[in-house]
């Protein structure tokens, strides 16, 4: 049955609810943006950035806050 010990994953720590999976979550910008124009993904120190095509630097603190502000970007240019 899955109890604590099978919510806890390979590593025997358990994740709380709102913390992310930093290497998902921006694999799954990078998937949804690189096409776009953006590159550059990365996370550091609560700190959310994608570097756009022309060399903007667009940050967020959360992966969330970051796709908004690439979609916002993003339309701008449109």
């Amino acid at each position: 049955m899955g109890g604590p010990a099978a919510a806890s994953g390979a590593s025997g720590h358990q994740r709380g609810v709102f913390d992310v999976d930093q290497a998902s979550a921006l694999a799954e910008l990078e998937m949804a943006w690189a096409g776009g124009g953006y590159h550059g993904f990365s996370a550091d120190g609560g700190t959310w950035c994608a570097v756009s095509g022309a060399g903007d630097v667009l940050t967020g603190a959360t992966p969330d806050e970051l796709n908004r502000a690439i979609r916002a970007h993003w339309q701008a240019w449109q």
